[in-house]
């Protein structure tokens, strides 16, 4: 064992120069030319995540103004009395405050009175705020006067992740940097280098698991690769990393699109109950699949190729497989897994929502795989209020009709009624009443493609649709009244917004929507439309009742001596 203490890998690789610093080409070249003219504000603002360099380029800059023998490329030397003083800590021309726990006046002040104080040596003293943010309002209006007017010795450089916490007034006294989240590539090539410094084999693919988890983050990154490497002994392999950091092998996700492309629903499932019993959970695997969707469709164009945030050997099996799909399958996909997400803490059966979602995955939409037979269109539930359903995945397919086997009514059906306006030629077809519930066999007995339907729609059609509805369902009879105190409005192509007088309309259009929204798009023949609810008043608080009977009693005198004189004559 050696003698020498350990060091963890976020402070021992910590950037001393400017050149050293990760990820931030342009801002360091920004600090350096101000060095080298002579341009220095009074006062500087780092902003940024977290673990990307904001404190460290602080220290840099200080380091670098003192420097008593910079380098040509204006660097620090890291030689001289004041470059040593401020490596170790015991520089008396740095000063470092952490407003996090440091938050008061009374610390502010005592920073303030330090200013006055001239350097001992090289020519600025510099006082770093990390944190700046978790300033007080009163110690922030106390430090003030003192940023607006530093003497010419001071130099401040306050750091912080959230800016907008940041009071006005300080922010219009300061230069503001904006440091960037790392990028993969970047954290990985650092990685690398760390890792040769160490002795330690590395495989790409794990550093890029390692960059991927630390979010941006290199201080992140680097805690991370010292765990793995711990881990592993020195050998860190893709399969020890994923395993180690609790991370869902891409490869899942990979022949997940071969199910998809394939049509192969069982292997989909299947797939997925592996992954359950790994332990890992539905919703993490969601968004993993719709991040893996996502880079695939990244791909389409060259573009956006360069937004990828994978190592190169992802990158490539990205490339080779992206052109399974057309583009408005991946649009189709990514909508509906983003729907997935926000209903998933609602359902009751999480595990059967996602199982719809991946046997619509499964299913082709309106352009599906290539070389494949497309199927009806099966649209996720696309309204305002599609949050709330508890399994948005089951939103029903309108199935076409079959001339061949027409479906016997049963009952008269009244939609010859429907209102005046309504056209003489009416298609057939349009009396056939929407599924409530979608059915994998439905999607199977469907060979033939349904070209799309995309007619004009008016604010009028649209009433008469709804009312066709009600006609139609023996459970939507109630939505009549409903509908009469509703107004109807277009609010933009092939949307319109029905507004609701209270939230017990609200509800009972989101109750009917699941239904009723697939046969409106049939009445219309427009795939397309949209519906939007939205009320026009909030619900009131509810009023007590013996409130209520007494408004009634003073606004009704016989009624009043009914109940209280005992004089029951009405005469």
């Amino acid at each position: 064992m050696s003698s020498q203490p350990y060091i963890v890998s976020a402070r021992k690789y910590r950037p001393a120069t400017f050149n050293t610093v990760v990820g931030q080409p342009a801002l360091t070249h920004t600090l350096k030319n101000a060095i080298e003219s002579g341009r220095l504000a009074q006062a500087y603002l780092f902003c940024g995540p977290r673990g990307v360099g904001k404190t460290s380029s602080a220290r840099i800059f200080a380091k670098t103004i003192n420097c008593l023998h910079p380098t040509p490329e204006g660097e620090a030397c890291g030689e001289c009395e004041s470059c040593v003083a401020i490596q170790q800590g015991n520089s008396f021309n740095l000063v470092e405050l952490d407003a996090a726990s440091n938050n008061s006046v009374d610390d502010i002040r005592s920073l303030c009175e330090q200013v006055n104080i001239p350097p001992s040596t090289g020519k600025y003293k510099v006082f770093i705020i990390d944190e700046v943010h978790m300033l007080t309002s009163s110690a922030f209006n106390a430090f003030l006067k003192t940023l607006e007017e530093p003497p010419r010795h001071a130099i401040f450089i306050m750091a912080t992740t959230e800016k907008h916490k940041v009071l006005p007034t300080i922010l219009s006294r300061c230069q503001v940097f904006d440091f960037k989240r790392i990028t993969v590539p970047d954290m990985v090539s650092h990685l690398q280098y760390v890792a040769g410094q160490e002795g330690i084999k590395t495989e790409e693919r794990a550093l890029a698991v390692i960059a991927r988890k630390a979010d941006g983050a290199m201080r992140d990154a680097l805690s991370i690769f010292d765990q793995v490497a711990a881990c592993t002994e020195g050998n860190i392999t893709y399969d020890a990393t994923i395993e180690n950091l609790n991370v869902l092998d891409d490869s899942y996700y990979f022949r997940l699109t071969d199910a998809f492309a394939a049509h192969d629903v069982p292997q989909a499932l299947s797939l997925y109950a592996g992954i359950r019993e790994k332990g890992f959970d539905s919703q993490f695997f969601i968004n993993g699949l719709a991040a893996h969707l996502r880079n695939m469709m990244m791909m389409l164009d060259p573009r956006t190729a360069g937004l990828l945030e994978v190592g190169r050997e992802e990158a490539a099996l990205y490339a080779e497989k992206f052109k399974m799909f057309q583009p408005s399958w991946y649009y189709n996909a990514v909508r509906l897994l983003s729907e997935t997400d926000l209903n998933y803490r609602q359902a009751s059966n999480k595990q059967l929502l996602v199982e719809i979602a991946l046997i619509r995955l499964s299913t082709p939409f309106e352009s599906g795989a290539k070389g494949s037979t497309p199927l009806p269109a099966l649209k996720p539930f696309a309204t305002t209020v599609a949050s709330r359903s508890a399994v948005p995945a089951s939103a029903p397919a309108v199935p076409s009709p079959t001339p061949q086997a027409p479906a016997p009514a049963p009952a008269p059906s009244p939609a010859p009624q429907a209102p005046a306006s309504a056209p003489a030629q009416r298609p057939a077809r349009r009396s056939v009443a929407p599924t409530a519930t979608f059915r994998l066999s439905d999607a199977e007995e469907e060979t033939a493609p349904r070209p799309e339907q995309h007619e004009p729609v008016t604010t009028a059609r649209l009433v008469e649709a709804l009312t066709a509805y009600t006609l139609k369902d023996a459970e939507a009879r109630g939505l009549n009244q409903v509908m009469v105190s509703a107004s109807y409005r277009e609010t933009g192509e092939d949307e319109f917004t029905i507004d609701v007088p209270h939230q017990g309309a609200l509800r009972s259009f989101e109750h009917h929507m699941i239904r009723c929204l697939p046969f409106a798009r049939e009445f219309l023949r427009n795939d397309r439309l949209q519906l939007r609810l939205n009320v026009l008043a909030p619900e009131g608080p509810r009023r007590d009742r013996e409130e209520v009977f007494r408004e009634k009693m003073s606004a009704n005198p016989v009624l009043d001596r009914f109940l209280n004189s005992g004089d029951f004559s009405i005469s």
